[in-house]
């Protein structure tokens, strides 16, 4: 087996474990109305029980806090992971999905590569949606804008198994049972037009 010595190791960067993938937008960019600009973005949900990932993480945003700020940061700075089980930043309450999770938003004005387990590429968006389990490389930096923080860019991904889709999209099998006769003519299957 060959190892890579090409792999990142500056210490704002890291990978992480297996975490689910919320908000899929990396197919595609999103126009950022604020910025004028197109972002990939996705939420990762962590689970609290991977201590180890997020160990990572915070060690990269500390690097890139000490960075950013010269080693003095200030007080009040916000950092990118909140808790699934409290309430939202902005306000309101996580979902049920993030439940017994890490919450994190990501972004990155390039577009990521996804691969699969094989680290072959995935072109196909159905292949990797919201709900789906994957591993993510992220790189922490520091900002001072209207506020100070520190935020972590999304990477590259490896998406590892499907998983429960998420969204409040139904599946049409859920919407309708079989038509009995195809041939019928519009409306013929409710009655007269109302419409009409």
């Amino acid at each position: 087996m060959t190892t890579n010595s090409s792999k990142n190791t500056s210490p704002t960067y890291c990978v992480t474990g297996v975490v689910r993938g919320s908000f899929v937008k990396v197919f595609q960019p999103t126009v950022n109305e604020e910025t004028g600009k197109g972002e990939y973005s996705m939420t990762l949900l962590i689970p609290k029980a991977d201590t180890e990932t997020l160990t990572k993480i915070k060690a990269a945003c500390k690097a890139a806090i000490d960075k950013h700020f010269n080693g003095k940061p200030p007080e009040g700075l916000n950092v990118p992971w909140h808790d699934g089980d409290g309430p939202k930043p902005q306000g309101g309450m996580y979902g049920e999905e993030c439940k017994g999770h890490w919450v994190i938003n990501t972004k990155t004005t390039q577009q990521p590569t996804v691969v699969d387990a094989q680290v072959q590429r995935i072109l196909d968006p159905t292949a990797f949606v919201s709900g789906d389990y994957c591993r993510v490389a992220l790189n922490a930096y520091g900002y001072s804008n209207k506020r100070k923080g520190v935020a972590v860019g999304l990477g590259n991904i490896q998406v590892v198994r499907k998983g429960e889709p998420l969204g409040n999209k139904r599946a049409a099998e859920d919407d309708f049972e079989a038509f009995a006769d195809a041939s019928a003519p519009v409306g013929a299957a409710g009655g007269d037009d109302p419409w009409g």
